[in-house]
């Protein structure tokens, strides 16, 4: 069954290195956006939930550095660099704006794959936002994920461990909406047992710590017939 929470943004203006890209990891499970541009690519990332981005550092409108700088500005979400360029300082360079690993052209599906998995790995249990502390609305919501502090209106609040990735995984991808078989894959793991319907009751329970009125949520909205998002307030 494909991992909903995996969705992979593929950028490169060579179409078929898109297509046997998409083949490959649509045969492995995942759901691919493909993208020929740095334009669409920025337009498919601040409209889909994306697990992943493996991105061409040489593109025909907005470079590659360019793409990953503006989704850094953002998000942690990973980026694999794929570079025809072998010279060092090009690889440290992608990796000093925030990609999380390179490849280096040609390259066999077999190896990107183990990369990306490999980049997977290690990031899929990172789920603090680009932020560490976060205050919204002129600090009526405090949020600081590295102290495991919550704060409301000044006050204190207890987080349970899963509202805590719940909320995290809101606000690490603002403004994006997550149904709530994607809440389970992102923030509490396939593992999870529990019904889908479980999500609405940790929303519920957030929004009774962290809303003024959790009847008229600012913070966590619903997006009716689709999920949930996270607000800026």
């Amino acid at each position: 069954m494909p991992n909903v929470s995996k969705n992979i943004l593929a950028v490169d203006d060579e179409p078929k290195i898109l297509e046997v890209v998409s083949a490959l990891l649509e045969s492995k499970g995942f759901h691919v956006f493909p993208a020929e541009n740095g334009k669409k690519a920025l337009e498919i990332f601040d409209k889909e939930n994306i697990s992943l981005v493996v991105l061409d550092l040489m593109l025909p409108d907005i470079s590659g550095e360019e793409i990953c700088k503006a989704i850094r500005k953002k998000s942690r979400v990973p980026i694999l660099m794929l570079t025809a360029k072998a010279e060092e300082n090009d690889l440290l360079h992608g990796l000093g704006i925030g990609a999380d690993d390179y490849i280096t052209k040609p390259f066999s599906l077999k190896e990107l794959y183990a990369r990306i998995e490999a980049v997977l790995r290690r990031t899929q249990s990172d789920l603090m936002p680009l932020n560490v502390r976060n205050s919204f609305n002129g600090g009526d919501l405090v949020v600081d994920f590295e102290k495991s502090v919550f704060q409301k209106s000044g006050r204190m609040v207890n987080l349970t461990p899963n509202e805590i990735k719940i909320l995290s995984a809101l606000i690490k991808y603002p403004g994006k909406v997550f149904t709530r078989e994607e809440l389970i894959g992102t923030a509490l793991g396939n593992e999870f047992e529990g019904y889908d319907r479980a999500i609405d009751s940790h929303i519920k329970n957030l929004r009774q710590k962290i809303e003024d009125d959790p009847k008229k949520p600012v913070y966590i909205l619903t997006v009716h017939g689709l999920g949930y998002k996270f607000g800026s307030g």
